[in-house]
């Protein structure tokens, strides 16, 4: 005899049901593990997940069959991952989708999507089928014990669908020793999934159902502490890390955390680099979480995390949240909070290639620091908007910010940001083709950056002293240098310098033949560009690729690479950048198609006459007498 005992919720429903014939085989359903069965009884576990994604779509065509038009992969695939692969709740969306053939599954992925309506999404309109879901749910949730289900509804209340163990302890107010005890219950119980070491997940259903139980179990007192508490853990996580990752960034003044929120500590720079990429998540859903209902720290999560973001996170994901972080902190009516805020959103309008927005950023803030007196705030807007002139090639003015700049750094007794703007300061020499001053500034940016002990200093103004040796003949001091610049980045796991600073390092390898080495460079770079949203200079790197396949005679690949250079910075609007491109794409034609070349090189002649700095000049009559001899 086969015996099947479903849904079983303790051993002591299971045991009295057992058969004792050598011959018979009992086949036991739960959601629980019911440890004691396999200790005592010598049972078998066999610990069933969710559906495998391509039966989950079966699952979903089976029940949709001839009922409507054949639906989309894609489609069918995103509703399976929005029902959790769960088999009861991919039934109910099959069902409602095949009863209304005419309904649009985007029409019901979007409701699914929103977490409030999922049960409402789920209903066939027949109130058996509108409960099914919980009901399962339920099952395993009665069958908690009192503190794990209050941890099982206040996490429904933490911003994000994965969280770590001390998040969960910050939560529910309880130690961290408690606190795993009660996920591993819930985890047992298949409430939660567990990710690795101390890490935690929900599935979509479940995390709504537990934000379900909370509204309706929870005062709403307990549940505003909680999250205040939950915020209050990843603020000031976020401020530990800063200490490491962006150390010359001024601090948030923070109130204490309360006495049962244990913040992490770090003991180097990567454990607070690692923080930051697995929180990086959380941290964004934090500061949204925050928004209407807290908006002081609202705004000073979104400070705090800029301060400690991973230099792997796309730019656009704080500029989404940075805009209602900037109206938080304008309804509090905090001036200096609405500084700090448009100084970063001009810092990453840069990085995303917005310059007029970064610009106008800028000088926002430049008027508040004014207007409050902030002088070392004044500085460094100063500083910022004289990298804004710098990236549209605006030299003199770019100069004449730094210039400013630098004094009131010294004034404020902030010796590390005078020292970084004094590299920009060099940087603009460099671009404006004035080496003797760029040399003479790069030597003190580097001797005071060596002085403070500040890496990415160093490695900031090292990329610009390579690209001086090499336009000097010192190839091979180029590339050392180059390749210091980019020890430090990886030193640092910053994705950002290192993709900058590996443009500098394929220039030197290419100057030196190594043409695999540099092909490796700006393929690396370009990628790293193109993660971080950064179009200019992702173009910069494509352009480095086709000079170095010129060199290698093979024009095919090189004209390529110099097309897409020139549409990218044509698109963006960047003449220089764009006429420096079509002057090395007719350089990549001109053997096979005079005549094309000639109008690429009347188009970058064109480009550049509104520039008048040495560079500007030397460049122009360069390409006018490569447009004589086409």
């Amino acid at each position: 005899m086969l015996v099947v005992l479903d849904n079983a919720a303790t051993v002591g429903q299971v045991r009295p049901l057992l058969p004792g014939g050598a011959g018979c085989l009992t086949v036991v359903t739960s959601r629980s593990r019911l440890s004691g069965l396999t200790v005592r009884d010598g049972a078998r576990r066999l610990t069933l997940g969710t559906l495998p994604q391509a039966e989950a779509v079966a699952l979903l065509r089976a029940v949709t069959a001839g009922y409507r038009p054949e639906d989309d992969l894609g489609k069918l695939t995103e509703l399976a991952d929005l029902c959790a692969q769960l088999p009861l709740a991919l039934r109910i969306a099959a069902e409602r989708a095949a009863s209304r053939p005419h309904l649009r599954l985007d029409d019901l992925i979007a409701d699914l999507r929103d977490e409030s309506a999922l049960w409402d999404a789920l209903s066939t309109g027949d109130d058996e089928e509108a409960e099914a879901v919980r009901t399962v749910f339920a099952w395993s949730y009665r069958a908690l014990s009192e503190q794990a289900a209050r941890l099982f509804r206040l996490l429904g209340l933490h911003p994000g669908p994965e969280f770590g163990l001390q998040a969960a302890a910050a939560i529910a107010a309880t130690p961290v020793s408690r606190t795993r005890q009660l996920l591993d219950s819930l985890v047992n119980a298949h409430l939660l999934e567990q990710m690795g070491p101390d890490r935690y997940q929900f599935h979509d259903l479940l995390r709504a159902y537990a934000t379900g139980q909370a509204q309706h179990e929870e005062p709403a007192g307990e549940r505003g502490a909680a999250l205040h508490r939950v915020l209050d853990w990843y603020l000031h996580g976020a401020d530990a890390a800063q200490d490491w990752i962006s150390p010359d960034e001024q601090h948030v003044p923070l109130p204490p955390p309360g006495d049962e929120v244990r913040p992490s500590a770090f003991a180097d720079y990567n454990s607070a680099v690692d923080w930051a990429e697995r929180e990086h998540g959380n941290l964004l859903r934090a500061i949204r979480a925050a928004v209407g209902t807290d908006d002081r720290r609202a705004w000073q999560l979104a400070v705090v995390f800029w301060n400690a973001r991973p230099s792997s996170a796309p730019v656009s994901e704080w500029l989404a949240v940075g805009d209602i972080a900037l109206e938080a902190a304008r309804r509090t009516g905090d001036r200096q909070a609405e500084a700090r805020l448009l100084t970063h959103l001009g810092r990453d309008n840069v990085r995303v290639d917005r310059l007029a927005e970064a610009l106008e950023c800028h000088r926002r803030a430049l008027e508040i620091r004014h207007g409050t007196g902030d002088h070392a705030g004044e500085a460094t807007s100063l500083n910022l908007i004289g990298l804004v002139h710098l990236r549209r090639r605006q030299l003199t003015a770019a100069a004449q910010h730094f210039e400013r700049a630098i004094p009131l750094f010294q004034g404020a007794d902030s010796p590390p940001w005078a020292a970084i703007a004094l590299s920009n300061l060099a940087s603009a020499h460099y671009s404006a083709g004035r080496p003797a001053e760029a040399s003479a500034v790069a030597r003190d940016a580097l001797a005071a950056h060596r002085a403070l002990d500040n890496p990415r200093g160093e490695g900031n103004i090292l990329r610009v002293v390579s690209c001086l040796q090499l336009e000097e003949g010192r190839a091979e001091e180029a590339l050392r240098s180059a390749q210091r610049a980019l020890d430090i980045a990886l030193g640092l796991r910053d994705d950002r310098l290192e993709g900058y600073w590996l443009i500098a390092l394929g220039d030197a390898q290419r100057s030196l033949g190594a043409y695999d080495d540099a092909l490796v460079s700006y393929q690396r770079s370009a990628v790293l560009h193109r993660r971080l949203g950064n179009r200019s200079r992702e173009a910069l790197a494509w352009c480095g690729a086709g000079q170095t396949y010129l060199a290698l005679e093979r024009r095919a690949e090189a004209v390529q690479f110099h097309r897409r250079a020139v549409a990218a910075h044509r698109e963006l609007g960047d003449a220089w950048h764009e006429a420096v491109a079509l002057d090395a794409l007719a350089g990549a034609v001109v053997a096979d198609d005079p005549g094309a070349a000639a109008g690429h090189w009347a188009g970058a002649l064109e480009l550049v006459r509104g520039y008048d700095d040495p560079r500007a000049g030397a460049t122009r009559e360069r390409i006018a007498a490569s447009l004589g001899r086409a």
